[in-house]
């Protein structure tokens, strides 16, 4: 099945303040959805951020791959029940694993905030990176081709797109798939770059 035609969700800018958050079942943390694309329970991308209260088992998703990265707070221990052990440290390590992974989480020294990047493996390909930002980078959405941007730290701003408003650290951008279209990101901070493409 194309993902192509739901990569094409509208480009937009999610300021923080609109991220939805909700318990967790479990009660032992929240979640901030940014954005899921679908917006449907059938998504296919997920984008959200994990606060982390006490040591808790992660959910299972199945069919799902999953990258967290650090935000905030001193480190979260991922075991494994294969045995393996990975801790997340500051500033910003980061993880990818399958969803069907029976895992549970340890806070190394308090609560954490975590970026939750989750997608469908067989629609979907993703790629994160963190990269500074100084001065503009280039992105370019394309035929099957979309990019999520979240401003980690900093200030920043698309050039030439008088509809997309200003970034401030926290919010998240959505650069939807389809026509080839190259979109200038100017400012100073840090990023996380995903890059989603239709399997």
């Amino acid at each position: 099945m194309s993902t192509a035609p739901d990569l094409s969700a509208a480009t937009r800018v999610i300021p923080s303040f609109e991220y939805r958050r909700e318990r967790w079942r479990n009660g032992l943390g929240w979640t901030r959805e940014i954005l899921r694309v679908p917006d449907s329970d059938d998504w296919q991308v997920r984008l959200s951020i994990a606060e982390i209260e006490q040591d808790a088992a992660f959910s299972s998703f199945p069919g799902i791959e999953r990258e967290l990265v650090l935000l905030r707070g001193e480190g979260l221990r991922l075991r494994f029940a294969d045995g393996a052990v990975h801790t997340l440290l500051p500033p910003h390590d980061r993880l990818r694993f399958a969803g069907e992974a029976q895992v549970s989480g340890e806070l190394v020294d308090g609560v954490t905030h975590d970026f939750n990047l989750m997608w469908r493996r067989d629609q979907v390909d993703a790629e994160l990176l963190h990269r500074p930002l100084v001065g503009s980078m280039f992105f370019f959405a394309e035929p099957g081709t979309a990019w999520a941007i979240h401003l980690l730290a900093g200030q920043a701003r698309f050039e030439g797109e008088p509809d997309l408003p200003a970034l401030e650290q926290g919010d998240t951008a959505w650069l939807a798939a389809g026509a080839r279209k190259r979109y200038a990101l100017n400012g100073g901070g840090e990023i996380l770059a995903i890059r989603l493409k239709s399997a």
